[in-house]
């Protein structure tokens, strides 16, 4: 594992690859939904497959803010960012996945197919995997023993991040 909390805040999100993206609907409410990740940029962009068509290419358009959040057994995290739509046809080409024919059924030249882009400006992390997972229920047992809250610090690993 890396020092870096960019680096490992980013490492998260290419472990569990399917985040859940937040937009702002027209109403200004959260909407979400799980998106497939391509691609993690050397930059720290965040880049997933999507539908022209699709409503939350026009909510993007309309207001960029947008949040990222993945979860696995150990691990969770959230970055927060500006998004844009991407239709260059050489990137696409270059992080096509079988899988994307589900929903782009004629492949990877399939005109509704984009690349959405998250620019990320923030995010934070919560990692308790590997050794943190032992420090985590050791902190827990002697809380429930103790009749105590746990120290949080002692619980996991925690970082906010500027991206």
């Amino acid at each position: 594992m890396t020092n870096n909390k960019r680096e490992h805040l980013l490492e998260i999100f290419k472990d569990l690859d399917t985040a859940l993206l937040f937009t702002h609907g027209p109403g200004g409410e959260l909407r979400g939904r799980p998106m497939a990740l391509a691609e993690i940029q050397d930059s720290g962009e965040l880049v997933f497959p999507t539908g022209l068509r699709d409503e939350k290419v026009a909510q993007i358009e309309a207001d960029p803010r947008v949040a990222l959040g993945v979860q696995g057994k150990s691990k969770w995290a959230y970055l927060a960012g500006r998004a844009r739509i991407l239709r260059d046809r050489s990137m696409i080409d270059r992080l096509w996945k079988e899988p994307w024919k589900l929903w782009f059924p004629q492949g990877k030249n399939d005109p509704d197919l984009c690349l959405l882009i998250v620019d990320p400006t923030e995010g934070e992390y919560w990692d308790n995997s590997g050794s943190r997972g032992i420090r985590f229920a050791i902190e827990a047992a002697k809380a429930y023993i103790h009749g105590r809250e746990p120290d949080a610090k002692k619980m996991d690993e925690n970082a906010k991040v500027k991206l």
